[in-house]
């Protein structure tokens, strides 16, 4: 018998950890190749790690909850390969280089990682498991194995958590005697608190907010939530937002979509949204005005080769996710819609993989969709741009003809940019989401789908 060790796999180049949300099989189950073996969870997505082997899982290595990094050994599978007693080959296993990118620096561990090449772990005799993230920690500051072994931990089955280990470590450092002092602890950070939330404390009960009046209801955020809530407070705090607005007359655009939706469905066999043409639009603008497809470095400006736009999705859970639709101008509309089509349907039952959420270069969100007519997003960070789609309706307006101006019904709608007013000035901004509506309002009626 050979012992197979199933890796964490990499999820995308900005992929640094995920948690282990459940376990779907469990130690003397069999699993056949590609059987899912647990669920995880990156900073908006779930996913399956599947298994590259047939064969009896022997130990999981991470508790439910936890969170590990990409690369860590998170199970051991025992296979039927009486090759070698060597741990069989994983493909999932990624190269050793590690990101440097802006901010992977204050992700715990990764300097650690970065030095793992030249200076190998040292082995150790004790048999109680520890995360890939407390042991780089330990590392960090010097606690041993010994005293790792002797420190009582708040996880499942006993298991020796972050907060514990950091806990443990202030305790440490406090020997000096000190004269009355008052400390104000700072509120951990999320990711802290989520942890604490996810892992009670030995056997003593959860304690769930009650509402002092009887009237209210106190409702704790899921995972998804805090980490949206995190994410929009970061960028609020990154960027100074500024919105620019353009009405723009798109009945063209609603009369050609009413006139080839349904060959289009009955030839492609998808549904053709009014998504997809506004995506067409966006990348046509991109490219006219390239400095909108950037990113922020510190006083650097990262100008993006690709363009990648990234679609708001409201999931039935109330919460947002955001898969992005790689190098969309190079699609043509059949490839937008299909695109969008599937991407969307799967983010709804969330079977988005990793990848599918990163690298996104421009955000488009439509808040048309809940018939509101026009909104202010949130810049998508690290991008320096969203833009926001209100809802069609029918107005009157004004038309210049040849026999002098008229009043008709014509289709409406507005379009807001906020952008980033580090980088993308007000004349930008301004001639960017103008030209978004000039290829909305100059569509082709004649246009082949």
């Amino acid at each position: 018998m050979a012992q197979y060790e199933l890796l964490l796999p990499k999820m995308g180049e900005s992929v640094a950890e995920a948690t282990v949300i459940k376990w779907l099989k469990q130690p003397g189950d069999n699993i056949g190749m590609d059987d899912a073996v647990l669920e995880i969870a990156t900073d908006k997505v779930d996913s399956e790690v599947p298994s590259p082997v047939a064969g009896k899982l022997v130990k999981q290595l991470a508790a439910e909850d936890e969170v590990v990094q990409v690369g860590a050994v998170i199970a051991i599978i025992e296979t039927d390969n009486d090759a070698s007693s060597e741990p069989a080959h994983n493909p999932f296993a990624s190269e050793p280089a590690v990101e440097t990118q802006a901010g992977h620096d204050d992700l715990p561990g990764i300097s650690q990682l970065e030095r793992r090449e030249e200076q190998p772990e040292t082995p150790h005799s004790s048999e109680r498991f520890y995360s890939p993230l407390v042991k780089s920690i330990a590392a960090e500051e010097g606690v041993s194995i010994t005293e790792l072994d002797a420190i009582r931990g708040s996880g499942a089955e006993g298991r020796l958590t972050k907060d514990d280990l950091l806990r443990y470590i202030e305790t440490r450092s406090q020997d000096k005697p000190r004269v009355a002092e008052i400390t104000i602890t700072p509120p951990p950070p999320a990711r802290q608190i989520e942890e604490r939330f996810a892992q009670p404390t030995g056997n003593a009960p959860v304690q769930h907010a009650t509402s002092v009046s009887g009237t209210d209801e106190i409702i704790e955020m899921d995972r998804m939530r805090k980490l949206i809530a995190d994410h929009m407070v970061m960028s609020k705090q990154t960027a100074p937002h500024v919105t620019s607005f353009v009405e723009a007359d798109v009945t063209n655009l609603v009369l050609w979509r009413e006139k080839v939706k349904k060959n289009f469905e009955k030839r492609e066999n998808e549904k053709i949204t009014f998504t997809p043409l506004f995506i067409e639009a966006v990348a046509k603008a991109i490219k006219d005005f390239p400095m909108i497809n950037v990113s922020v470095q510190g006083t650097q400006i990262i100008r993006k080769k690709d363009i990648n736009i990234g679609m708001a999705t409201a999931l039935p859970s109330g919460n947002l996710i955001v898969p992005v639709i790689k190098r969309a101008d190079q699609l043509n509309l059949v490839g937008l819609t299909k695109s969008v089509n599937d991407l969307a349907g799967r983010a709804r039952v969330s079977k988005l993989k990793p990848d599918e959420t990163q690298a996104g270069t421009f955000t488009l969100t439509n808040v048309g969709s809940f018939g509101n007519i026009m909104g202010t997003p949130i810049i998508n960070q690290p991008q320096v741009a969203i833009l926001a789609v209100g809802a069609i309706k029918k107005k009157p307006a004004v038309l210049e003809t040849e026999h002098g101006d008229v009043i008709a019904i014509r289709h409406m709608m507005f379009l807001s940019l906020s952008y980033d007013h580090r980088v993308v000035d007000g004349s930008l901004g301004g001639m960017f989401v103008r030209r978004v509506a000039d290829y909305l309002e100059q569509w082709d009626l004649n246009r082949e789908p």
